[in-house]
This record gives structure tokens, C-alpha cells and sequence, in this order.
């Protein structure tokens, strides 16, 4: 009787772990991200890695360029026209040469850390990309103010 016990507890117990495992593999496989497949478009076609670059917390004066990744996924060339930030403090640069199709382009843009605070400016890119011949990327970001120097009072007012 003890024996017939103990072959159904290792039984049961055996069947549960195999199932507990099968799960956890479904999981896994659930968990993983999917790739994601660029749409083609029947043209020129703009599609940015991100469309908004945080600059996050920087220090005044810090280096302000960063790029904007993008590729063609259409199947013409892709012309960059122009290429405008919404005010001076944003220069944006683009790409001389068309965009081959299933090629990288970069639109690099620099703002002036030179002005503290939170900032959020715009660029605005115009191309023959179809049906988004016009597109707005944004930077955002916060530029902190210069520490005092070591060893200076402040200044009470």
C-alpha cells in the first residue's frame, strides 16, 4: 500500500513539473517582442526610429547634437527638400544626396545649450516622401544653470 502511495505521489508530482514547464516555455515564447516589418510604401517613404529625441537633463553649455534616424521604405528615391527648426536656438541639417530605397538617412539636428531651462522646439522636414511630403520632429529637454563656483557666496537679495 505504502508503495502504490508513493508511485502515485512521484506520478502526480512528475506530471505537474512537466506541465508547469511546457507553460513557462509558452511564456517566453509570448513574452519575446516581435519584429516589427517596415511597411513599403509605392514611392519615396520616411520612417523615423523615434520622432521625438529627449535630450533629458543636461548640463549648460553641454554638446546639443543628436540625430534623427530614418530610413526609406519605399521604392524611390527619397528627396529631403528642407529642413527648418522652429526657432534659431534648433539648426537641423539634412541629407545632399537622395535616399535610396531600404538605405539610412540621418537629419541631424543642434540646439543652443547655451539658454537654461526646459525647452521644447520642433523641426519641420519637407520631402517627397509620399503621402507625408511634410513631417515635425520635436526635441525636448532641460538645460540646468551653471553651478557656482567653488567657494563663491550667494548672493542675497
Amino acid at each position: 500500500m505504502k508503495k502504490f502511495i508513493l508511485l502515485a505521489a512521484i506520478t502526480v508530482f512528475g506530471v505537474a513539473t512537466s506541465n508547469a514547464q511546457t507553460a513557462k516555455k509558452t511564456a517566453k515564447k509570448a513574452d519575446a517582442p516581435a519584429k516589427v516589418e517596415t511597411p513599403k510604401v509605392d514611392g519615396a517613404g520616411m520612417v523615423f526610429e523615434n520622432e521625438t529625441i529627449d535630450y533629458g537633463t543636461i548640463q549648460h553649455n553641454a554638446d546639443g547634437k543628436r540625430e534623427f534616424v530614418f530610413v526609406n521604405n519605399g521604392n524611390k528615391p527619397l528627396t529631403i527638400e528642407s529642413t527648418q527648426g522652429s526657432c534659431g536656438c534648433t539648426v537641423p541639417t539634412k541629407p545632399e544626396k537622395p535616399i535610396q530605397p531600404g538605405e539610412k538617412g540621418v537629419i541631424g539636428v543642434k540646439y543652443a545649450t547655451d539658454r537654461v531651462g526646459a525647452f521644447t522646439k520642433t523641426v519641420t522636414v519637407k520631402s517627397n516622401a509620399t503621402g507625408q511630403e511634410t513631417k515635425v520632429l520635436t526635441i525636448k529637454g532641460t538645460v540646468l544653470p551653471d553651478a557656482p563656483a567653488e567657494g563663491a557666496t550667494p548672493v542675497k537679495s
